[in-house]
């Protein structure tokens, strides 16, 4: 009998190639630049630089412009959407995290050094977070809004409104759960937002964008830079048509520079916790979505309807 032999075909893997997430398209960054991101542990588990993971854009000036630009321009449609409907997006958006759950593992554990156990639990609990504020858009308005009462023959109703276009830092140590937790209060508000990746682990912000993209979730409103914080962070600050920036992602020196620029059209501005304070896997409360929530108050006086006599 003669012998049959198996050949085995080596095949080369295809990497993945990262981009930008931008008004609903992922371009590259108008530099060209790119550069490199490792895993934050060797595959052997030491400490210190690990792995090359891929080259991701190296966003410009030129970029943040055009985030924002995109950011402002689906603001209108956002805010006016009902809460319900954003809502209904966002848990959407939940169930596709579900779906690609064991990509956001593999990135997550390479992105923060962690065991496949320990970076499932973090993508689980960063799903969690996302219901959780897919689940508030139609209840805030009932916490901080209301009918106040006044001295007089008056209403006097309060509302929350979204403040406009955020500027989001995304932390830079959590890169998913943290990300995830200052991302979502901002549109679960009506925000749209240009949020500029952890600098050193962009790549689940990255994947993000791609699951955001083939949810329900307009383009524009939420928009994803990877490159220097600080190179990014300081056009958007000055940037006259973004109207507040959460410095979540910004240690102290960069923070007040922030803060100093942001004060040229009087941004909110929401300050940086001390690293070794912050808990991302706590609950998050309602800071966060309050944070960016400007209160519309309307007068309005009592009085009778016709000749019927029925109050208003």
């Amino acid at each position: 009998m003669s012998e049959k032999t198996e050949k085995t075909e080596q095949r080369l893997s295809v990497f993945k190639t990262y981009k930008l997430y931008v008004g609903g398209k992922f371009p590259r960054s108008e530099s060209g630049r790119v550069y490199e991101v490792t895993a934050k542990t060797s595959a052997a588990g030491a400490a210190g630089k690990g792995n090359w993971l891929a080259n991701v854009p190296l966003s410009s000036r030129k970029d943040a412009r055009d985030a924002v630009v995109a950011a402002r321009k689906a603001f209108g449609a956002w805010s006016g959407a009902t809460a319900y409907n954003r809502g209904q997006i966002l848990y959407r958006i939940a169930e596709m995290l579900e779906g690609r759950r064991e990509q956001f593992v593999r990135e997550v554990a390479d992105a923060e050094g962690l065991s496949k156990s320990k970076a499932a639990a973090v993508v689980d609990a960063t799903i969690d977070r996302w219901v959780l504020y897919a689940g508030w858009t139609d209840k805030i308005a009932q916490v901080v809004g209301g009918g106040n009462p006044v001295a007089g023959p008056f209403f006097n109703l309060s509302s929350p409104e979204p403040t406009g276009v955020v500027a989001v830092l995304a932390p830079q140590e959590s890169s998913f759960l943290g990300l995830v937790s200052v991302v979502a209060p901002v549109i679960a508000t009506g925000n749209t937002a240009v949020v500029i990746a952890s600098e050193k682990s962009p790549l689940p912000a990255l994947s993000l964008g791609e699951v955001l993209a083939t949810s329900d979730l307009p383009g524009g409103v939420v928009n994803i830079l990877s490159g220097r914080t600080a190179e990014i962070a300081t056009p958007l600050a000055a940037h006259q048509d973004v109207n507040a920036i959460d410095l979540a992602g910004a240690d102290d020196v960069l923070a007040k520079e922030l803060e100093i620029a942001a004060a040229d059209n009087l941004k909110r501005v929401l300050r940086p916790q001390p690293v070794d304070e912050v808990d991302w896997s706590a609950k998050p409360g309602i800071d966060r979505m309050t944070a960016f929530l400007e209160t519309k108050t309307v007068w309005h006086p009592t009085g009778s309807l016709g000749a019927s006599g029925s109050s208003y």
